[in-house]
């Protein structure tokens, strides 16, 4: 990560100090400056340093505990630094969703990276084929949920001059109207089969997403994740896996790992070793939204919680009637996909002092400002600081190129730098 680094911060990237133009991020990490008090800027968007350690380390114990292997989605972060600091913390390798998000891990010494989706773009599988052939130890896996696939897939691999087969895993949809995958174990099978007549192509397993689920709750998620387990041991039964070390068997969003790791610990002993692939991305920040209603930790306390690890810190700029105030962070600044900024904390401009937002709600966004309604008794000023809790993180992330890193006290120890 040391061209990251080596960059320097300069307009680009919002909430930074101005009088931290030229230095390389490494500089302006070692002079430690305080998120309050030494010259950023609002809107600026805070990662907890505490917390998203704290988070990190409670997923690399579930993981164990339960027997998995990791693969974090890293579409919500699109930060290396994050994916290099998974990977210390146990992961197998980075799920990604699109050629964009695989060239950038590939950019950064990702080299082992699951795509959960089927690569049809055949210029995107023209550079795939280069980087398996001119790298022995990159670890390649994608969907197939389609024998057009598979046919497009072969075509453009057989075009490239592949000399290594792409590793694939049959895509078992959640059920009708849920979105991508075969809807059928017997449409599983023809994929397979058309797999098998593939010479550029591999197959090593099966995999899904649990979380489209329709109308999704414990019993349905479970009975849809024992027909995937039960679809890996037919196609075994069948020889469709023959001459392979493992079998990858995959599912696993943020909503259901417990789910997961219940159905994955029932899987039948196959005729070889099975890699129990869990893929669950928004823990890295989790949230104060979205995810803090639907973590499965909720349902088993005693493995730990998750703690968000976001806040967005915007100033109060307008204060025009007594149960009226604005911010300057709008919805350039703050998800709004599926909840608004949460008041959390009010900074005194006057005294420094962080005090509970008692009182003090955000209503909505425009494209630079937040509303904010107050009660009475709501002591909210122009020139105070508003600090929130986000909901949804992949589009927290997204707004952002380089997020400070915060300890408690307020001093910035490191930039995380995204790739949207």
């Amino acid at each position: 990560m040391g061209d990251l680094a080596r960059e320097r911060v300069d307009f680009r990237f919002k909430g930074l100090p101005p009088q931290a133009e030229g230095l390389t991020v490494a500089e302006l990490s070692e002079r430690r400056l305080n998120l309050f008090t030494d010259g950023f800027t609002t809107p600026v968007l805070a990662l907890s340093a505490e917390r998203l350690e704290h988070n990190l380390a409670l997923m690399e114990t579930y993981a164990t505990r339960h027997g998995l292997a990791f693969a974090p989605h890293g579409k919500t972060s699109m930060a290396p630094q994050l994916f290099q600091r998974q990977i210390e913390h146990g992961a197998w390798g980075i799920t990604l969703a699109v050629p964009h998000q695989v060239r950038v891990a590939r950019e950064f010494g990702i080299d082992r990276i699951f795509l959960a989706n089927e690569l049809v773009d055949a210029a995107a599988l023209k550079w795939l084929a280069g980087e398996l052939d001119s790298d022995p130890s990159f670890r390649f896996v994608c969907y197939v949920d389609s024998v057009r696939g598979v046919e497009l897939m072969d075509a453009a691999l057989r075009e490239a001059g592949a000399s290594r087969p792409v590793d694939v895993v049959v895509e078992l949809g959640a059920g009708e109207g849920a979105r991508t995958g075969a809807r059928t174990e017997a449409e599983c099978a023809a994929i397979a089969d058309a797999v098998a007549a593939a010479p550029t192509l591999r197959l090593v397993g099966v995999a899904g997403y649990e979380g489209e689920v329709p109308q999704a709750d414990g019993e349905r998620v479970r009975a849809w994740l024992r027909r995937l387990v039960a679809l890996a041991a037919d196609l075994d039964k069948g020889g469709r896996f023959a001459g392979l070390d493992e079998i990858v068997v995959s599912a696993g969003g943020s909503a259901w790992f417990d789910a997961v790791a219940d159905v994955f610990a029932e899987i039948p002993e196959l005729t070889v070793p099975v890699l129990k692939l869990l893929r669950s991305g928004a823990y890295v920040s989790h949230d104060d939204g979205h995810y803090r209603h639907l973590t499965p930790f909720n349902r088993v306390p005693e493995e730990g919680a998750l703690h968000p690890a976001f806040r967005l810190w915007a100033q109060i700029v307008s204060r025009p009637t007594p149960e009226q105030a604005f911010t300057n962070a709008g919805k350039r600044d703050a998800a709004y996909d599926i909840d608004l900024p949460e008041a959390q904390v009010v900074r005194d401009a006057r005294t420094g002092a962080v005090r509970e937002a008692t009182g003090v709600a955000v209503t909505g966004l425009s494209d630079q400002h937040g509303w904010v309604r107050t009660e009475p008794g709501a002591e909210v000023e122009v020139g105070d600081w508003l600090g929130m809790g986000l909901s949804h993180p992949c589009t927290s992330f997204d707004k952002w190129q380089l997020i400070p890193v915060v300890e408690a006290d307020g001093t910035v120890v490191d930039y995380v730098r995204t790739f949207f």
